[in-house]
């Protein structure tokens, strides 16, 4: 059974990981005179996949105590 859930959870980490590269913040607008872009350009994609694992690996965690939980009793 710990290999299933060791599979699963790589199978996770590989789709955010590989997902979460492609989600950037809007280009720039153009001639905004401050000479950079708006927002400095940074991305938001990778706290959002960082998030999302975090909740991800929460809930199983939760979910394993759960039924360890059950099964002792």
């Amino acid at each position: 059974m710990k290999l299933n859930y060791s599979k699963l959870l790589w199978i996770i980490m590989i789709i955010v990981f590989n997902t979460t590269q492609y989600i950037y913040a809007q280009p720039d607008p153009g001639n905004n005179g401050g000479g950079g872009p708006l927002g400095g350009g940074a991305p938001i994609g990778g706290g959002l996949g960082i998030l999302l694992a975090l909740g991800i690996g929460y809930g199983l965690k939760k979910l394993w105590d759960k039924k360890k939980k059950h099964l002792n009793e």
